[in-house]
């Protein structure tokens, strides 16, 4: 599995990170987990506002930052 964070590195960005980080240590799943930083890569994802959550490239979450119920949700599914 493959998690991108999309995001040029704003608080929002970095909390939405560790929200991610700390869902997958509580479910003990193992994945990559990368940050995309650049706008001409984030805007291939057709996101107007970050952060944003790819979960093996689809789109989950995008403009918000989610709750870690949220994250935990998607990576049970």
């Amino acid at each position: 599995m493959i998690i991108k964070i999309l995001g040029t590195g704003c608080p929002n960005c970095k909390r939405t990170e560790a929200i991610v980080k700390e869902a997958l240590a509580e479910l003990k799943i193992e994945a990559t987990i990368e940050k995309v930083e650049n706008i001409l890569e984030i805007m291939k994802y057709d996101i107007m506002s970050t952060p944003a959550v790819v979960i093996d490239e689809v789109v989950k979450i995008k403009g918000r930052v989610p709750s870690i119920q949220e994250i935990k949700n998607l990576l049970m599914c």
